[in-house]
């Protein structure tokens, strides 16, 4: 039997991690109760502690002036230094090897300039059929940047006609069959569209093996699942932090870069901010990076943006990604059994069933009327992502989604399919 609400609300009261639900500010309705809120793979709710942390910079702004880079609580000069070790906790990376900075995409092409060195016959990019538009439109051009041709140079894996989701060992083989060919593996490690989680220490193993460098966007990973960058061997990492992170719209991102590239003669595009601390304003022409991930930064960063991903990290940091990882399991598989529940041949669930192969989402294919049963929802105040033409997203993400919740849109499901 799927989760009933007493069920529901017997769970909620078990669970010494419900209680972070109260550090988030949900969507209302008219009469002030909160939505249920199941869109956090495209932009999380506000954590309550944000606009204060956000307000004790903008008052240092106005009591220092320009001495907020070095008087005031929290410095301006090192500030994206307080995100790191929480950073580093939540994919599972050594400190230096991350860092918070920029959007995905400006990230990525960051990534690529030092990564995707084409050579003689070592020149294609292999990506996901079904990655997010903006990292194949960062590849394609990153291979017209080259003066490549994106058609020959982009090979876009997809899954064996009839299937949802790539095979595991279908990935490997396709890089061993592109072997001295191919220069770059980018994958997503949670794919967008299908909440499908990658195996991403046997795709970098079979990528290096090849001789190509692999990278993956975290996008809907980092705060998703136990990422554990380092020990993959990844190449390196780009995310977004505004998603199941909870940064804000437009947040800043985050990279990775495995410590075995810490070098100072390893190709990037290069700013000052990444220039060596020691000298950062001895003001010289000739750049040195630091050692580390903070090598790849380029400006000054936004302070403002910086104090909510803080305020967001916090809560990441005292629950841990593990925990989280084990509630966001049960959260998805008590919505899965409402699914299950459903009449059959009005949707389709595009998500792998098995909870090792998914993170916090559910996607269902809803032909003809994806349309009408997302709007139903919110109507009923559960709050779906809505894909055109006919797809549903919907995301119990494990700091905010209570039991409750899900069996409240488990319910509307029910109401709009049946």
């Amino acid at each position: 039997m799927p989760l009933d609400l007493y069920a529901a609300r017997a769970l909620d009261a078990a669970d010494p991690l419900s209680r972070f639900r109260d550090e988030f500010l949900l969507p209302t309705d008219a009469d002030g109760a909160p939505h249920a809120y199941f869109a956090g793979h495209s932009l999380g709710p506000q954590p309550r502690a944000a606009r204060a942390w956000v307000l004790e910079a903008l008052d240092d702004w106005a009591r220092h002036g320009v001495d907020g880079h070095f008087a005031g609580k929290h410095p301006w000069l090192p500030y994206h230094e307080l995100l790191t070790d929480s950073t580093a906790r939540l994919v599972g990376a050594l400190p230096r090897e991350v860092v918070v900075m920029n959007t995905l995409t400006v990230n990525l092409h960051l990534m690529l300039a030092t990564f995707y060195r084409p050579r003689g016959r070592r020149t294609l990019i292999l990506v996901e059929s079904g990655a997010f538009p903006s990292d194949c439109h960062a590849v394609a051009s990153q291979a017209q940047w080259h003066g490549l041709d994106p058609a020959r140079t982009v090979v876009a894996l997809a899954p064996r006609p009839g299937e949802a989701h790539l095979r595991d060992d279908d990935v490997v083989d396709k890089i061993g069959e592109l072997g001295d060919q191919l220069a770059l593996v980018l994958f997503g490690n949670c794919n967008y569209l299908t909440g499908q989680a990658f195996d991403m220490p046997s795709i970098v193993q079979a990528g290096h093996a090849a001789g190509a460098a692999v990278g993956f966007d975290l996008a809907h990973g980092a705060g998703n699942l136990d990422c554990r960058l380092h020990d993959s061997g990844a190449d390196f990492a780009v995310w977004c932090n505004y998603k199941y992170l909870n940064a804000g719209p437009g947040g800043l991102g985050g990279v990775f870069v495995h410590e075995r590239h810490h070098r100072a003669d390893v190709p990037r595009l290069a700013g000052w901010w990444g220039h060596d601390k020691a000298s950062r304003f001895q003001m010289r022409p000739e750049f040195l990076p630091i050692a580390g991930a903070e090598g790849w930064q380029l400006s000054n960063p936004p302070i403002l943006q910086m104090a909510s991903v803080r305020a967001s990290m916090a809560l990441f940091d005292a629950a841990g990604i593990g925990a989280l990882r084990e509630r966001g399991d049960r959260l998805t598989g008590a919505l899965v059994e409402w699914i299950d529940a459903l009449p059959v041949g009005r949707f389709r669930m595009l998500t792998p069933r098995e909870p090792a192969r998914r993170g916090s989402m559910v996607t269902l294919h809803i032909p003809d009327r994806a349309g009408d049963v997302a709007e139903q929802l919110q109507g009923m105040g559960v709050v779906v992502d809505l894909r055109r033409p006919d797809i549903v997203r919907m995301t119990p993400a494990p700091l905010y989604t209570s039991f409750q919740d899900v069996a409240r849109a488990g319910r509307g499901l029910h109401e709009a399919l049946t």
